[in-house]
């Protein structure tokens, strides 16, 4: 699928992103709508992707301090490489700023997703808002 991706702050991004975060992780995970939607969206660079039409299918965002968090990808869209897309974007926009590294808290279910893209597991498994997750590092 081709993808195209668009990076900006809150306001700019919220009315793609918003959705998307909701429907994957409040209506198909059961995360309450308060701890997906949080405070640090507003200090985030956020990423959606888009569709050849314009329709947005999958967003995450870069934290200050370096990680990549909230990262979803619509049901229709998921296996079709818009979740790669995302991550890779993400990795480049933190590597242009200077980070030396790039961390994230990975749903377990997804934690091969994360190993195929360069990522090494750190920790233990640990639940956030009742899912297990790992912590995963890459270093530039």
């Amino acid at each position: 699928m081709t993808t195209t991706l668009r990076f900006g702050d809150w306001p700019s991004m919220q009315a793609d992103a918003k959705p998307i975060r909701m429907e994957v992780f409040v209506q198909e995970q059961n995360v309450p709508a308060d701890l997906e939607m949080d405070d640090m969206d507003a200090a985030c660079l956020h990423a959606v992707a888009y569709d050849a039409a314009g329709r947005p299918l999958g967003t995450g965002r870069l934290l200050p301090d370096g990680h990549i968090g909230r990262m979803a990808v619509l049901r229709t869209a998921r296996g079709s490489g818009v979740g790669g897309a995302i991550l890779k974007g993400l990795m480049a926009k933190a590597r242009e700023r200077g980070d030396r590294q790039v961390v994230l808290s990975a749903q377990t279910h997804a934690a091969e997703f994360y190993l195929a893209h360069g990522f090494a597991m750190a920790g233990e498994v640990f639940e956030e808002a009742g899912i297990p997750h790992i912590e995963m590092h890459y270093e530039f």
